[in-house]
């Protein structure tokens, strides 16, 4: 079927972000966006978190963050979607307008402040699903709980059961204190917590249980993430989320509204969180790579780094859905003009 995009996404650009976004929901909901012709690549298929995946290139947490689109979003090629970020209880987030186009920069900004529709409702929809595939969870805390880590276990004991896969997001910049729980005790209370809440609530299989985290970190910090991970049985790494860095090379006017930074300015600063955890953990855990991706190239240089995964987000506003086709063949291309057999083969290779 045709890619419509190059039609549809100019429009879609001349309203609100939010609003645009969520009339790209609602399409998808009714089955309106086309779905492109099936593509696969051997090359591309891996095995990580001990889920088999048919390609590495998965959606990022924030597009669909009540569980509306995951199955929807699967057919368009993703090889996994995450959805989130969810609370335990339903909040607003923050006043609008609170997404920000930069089109000249290839990028956005976000102060969302975790808007969710909470966990009953998301654990309703994923009940639901008829199509396989993989679909993770990312969890964050209500805004006002005064402690976090009674929001990831109580996010935890309701949705374990139903996720492919748990993130814990300790890394926006849109909840005030959210990012502290990255310090080493404060982590390490929290992976514990619900490292324990797992053991409860999945005692035939538990999903693997992952950490997101931000790109302006302090190389303490990326040795204490390191070592909790380690230390607490963390199964992967998600670098990163969003940055609160405006680099002086941005042009787009709302530059310097609050919030979180992503798409392109995104890519070299998260990429080079990426290669230093991988260096401080190598293949223990497996690293999932997202931040700035918009093409092949990225993707690939996101892989030689220490991604076993990556996820997009921000460069689907620009180029639609048919971004995630276009990906694989370029990623397939480069791993075999590299002599690559298997895409595993490929991960941190470019540290050597």
């Amino acid at each position: 079927m045709p890619d419509l995009y190059p039609l549809a996404g100019p429009l879609l650009r001349l309203l609100d972000p939010e609003c645009a976004h969520d009339l790209a929901l609602a399409a998808l909901e009714r089955g309106l966006v086309p779905r492109p012709a099936p593509f696969e690549d051997a090359i591309l298929q891996t095995r990580v978190l001990n889920r088999d995946f048919a390609n590495p290139i998965g959606l990022a947490a924030g597009f669909d963050k009540d569980a509306r689109v995951a199955d929807a979003m699967l057919a368009q090629g993703f090889g996994f979607v995450e959805i989130g970020s969810v609370t335990p209880l339903p909040q607003p987030g923050n006043p609008r307008p609170r997404v920000f186009r930069l089109a000249a920069d290839g990028a956005a900004v976000n102060r969302l402040g975790f808007n969710s529709q909470g966990v009953e409702a998301v654990a309703e929809r994923l009940g639901k699903r008829k199509r396989a595939g993989i679909v993770g969870v990312n969890i964050g805390r209500n805004k006002d709980t005064a402690q976090a880590v009674d929001d990831y276990v109580a996010a935890t004991h309701v949705l374990a059961r139903l996720a492919d896969y748990l993130v814990l997001n300790v890394s926006s910049p849109n909840t005030p204190g959210l990012r502290a729980l990255q310090d080493g005790d404060e982590l390490r209370r929290l992976v514990f917590g619900v490292q324990e809440a797992l053991a409860d609530v999945a005692k035939h299989e538990r999903p693997p249980l992952l950490l997101k985290i931000a790109p302006d970190l302090m190389d303490e910090d990326k040795d204490d993430i390191a070592a909790v991970s380690l230390e607490a049985g963390i199964d992967g790494l998600i670098a990163t989320n969003t940055t609160i860095e405006r680099p002086s090379t941005l042009v787009g006017r709302h530059r310097n509204e609050a919030g979180g930074l992503s798409g392109r300015p995104l890519f070299e600063p998260s990429t080079r969180v990426l290669s230093e955890m991988y260096r401080r953990i190598g293949h223990r855990i497996p690293l999932i790579g997202v931040g700035g991706i918009s093409d092949g190239h990225d993707a690939y240089a996101k892989i030689r780094a220490g991604a076993s995964l990556v996820q997009i987000y921000t460069a689907l506003i620009y180029h639609g859905p048919g971004l995630v086709n276009r990906i694989k063949r370029e990623l397939a291309a480069l791993l075999r003009a590299d002599g690559f057999a298997s895409l595993s083969e490929a991960v941190g290779t470019g540290q050597r």
